[in-house]
């Protein structure tokens, strides 16, 4: 299986380029006070200096991986790295193909042309721009945009971005003593966007809150342990006026008065009893998917929402956590319990189990002490509370 490249020189090891996760910018280097800073690990780049140099085993690549890619507006680094190998995450051995030339592994850019050259029995990527009459100029220039705002994301963005700050797992059921919603004007059962909301409760210095229904206990699907508790997210609500200084009477009264707010975005119904939280910063981090540097195992303890059962795309809870030695960017493979079967080919029937067989692909992108939350990049089949995870 071999796939040489003719439009491209000669192998030269100032030529060479790594592709995939690790591309320089379209046609050459930027100025290094223009990157933005994505952190590389220990085993990172551990490995990538391994294998520098050598290429990646043709065994490693794709089945249909294909002999060129053009980078475009919405890719991002997982989706290119699949097209090219079986396991997306492996990118620490390609960025090994040109640890020198490479300062940032993080950045690639839509317009490059990344190449496969199988053409020695292993597999290279190399960087190329593909100009009139076919050819691939190889030139260095310097990209004078902001890299900052230019670069693709590690993995779809906009999967996980509305569940930062929705998707909360509490150590203890610490909303009892959170601000709660004690009457609606006009004495309406549910609010919707617009609808004013009475508050009692210790607002800090907060002014934006966000809404949680009670929080309910998660358990260990094995040993039953509750592990953390979760608050469906409702919506968002602004502070509007203290109590205090809403009473235009002169009337003395021991009756308090509590605070205004102004409900401002909704998930679903806000009702009386729900509990506020302040909103807190978001990180917009670039989640670089990595595979645990250890043995990690464990099982999923629900799915995000009221859904009984998740697919692609859908977030579930794990019980692992930061304790676990669990990390942002982390991918685990999905297990499926083999069935039980009856032999009924030998001289008596038999009870058999079959194996367990690994059916999909988890991104973490949310830790807590002892659980995190995590998307279903694949699966094969529907998962549900119980199921069982491993490092890939």
């Amino acid at each position: 299986m071999t796939r040489p490249v003719t439009s491209l020189p000669a192998r030269s090891p100032h030529l060479a380029a790594l592709g995939l996760c690790m591309l320089i910018t379209l046609g050459g280097v930027a100025p290094v006070s223009a990157e933005p800073h994505f952190p590389i690990s220990a085993q990172q780049r551990d490995t990538a200096q391994k294998v520098a140099s050598a290429g990646v085993a043709l065994s490693e690549l794709a089945p249909n991986a294909p002999e060129s890619h053009t980078v475009k507006a919405g890719d991002t680094l997982w989706g290119i790295s699949g097209l090219f190998l079986k396991s997306p995450w492996r990118w620490p051995e390609l960025w090994g193909m040109n640890l020198d030339q490479i300062r940032n592994p993080h950045l690639i850019y839509p317009g490059q042309v990344v190449y496969l050259d199988t053409s020695d029995g292993r597999a290279r990527l190399r960087l190329g721009q593909a100009v009139d009459g076919g050819v691939v100029k190889l030139s260095p220039q310097v990209r004078s945009s902001t890299l900052a705002t230019t670069a693709i994301t590690s993995i779809p963005f906009n999967l996980i971005e509305p569940f930062l700050n929705e998707a909360v797992i509490l150590d203890g059921n610490t909303l009892d003593e959170a601000p709660r919603i004690v009457a609606t004007r006009e004495g309406r059962v549910l609010m919707a966007r617009g609808d004013t909301a009475y508050v009692r409760g210790n607002l800090g210095k907060d002014t934006v809150f966000r809404i949680f229904r009670q929080a309910k206990a998660l358990r260990d699907p094995t040993t039953k342990e509750i592990l953390g508790y979760e608050a469906p997210y409702v919506g968002t609500a602004e502070f509007v006026r203290s109590g205090d200084r809403s009473r235009v009477d002169e009337k003395e009264s021991s009756a308090p008065v509590p605070d205004s707010f102004i409900v401002t975005s909704i998930r679903q119904d806000a009702n009386v009893g729900d509990r506020l939280a302040p909103v807190t910063a978001r990180e917009y981090s670039n989640y670089m998917p990595h595979a645990p540097q250890d043995e990690l195992v464990g099982q999923i303890v629900s799915v995000y929402g009221e859904a009984v059962m998740a697919g692609q795309n859908q977030i579930v809870t794990l019980n692992r956590g930061k304790s676990d030695g669990v990390e942002r960017g982390h991918v685990l493979a999905l297990w499926q319990d083999g069935s039980e079967v009856i032999d009924r080919t030998g001289s008596a029937p038999t009870r058999l189990k079959l194996p367990d067989e690994r059916h999909g692909m988890l991104f973490v992108f949310q830790v807590f002490e002892r659980m995190s939350y995590a998307l279903i990049l694949s699966v094969k089949e529907p998962v549900k509370p119980g199921d069982r995870f491993s490092q890939p």
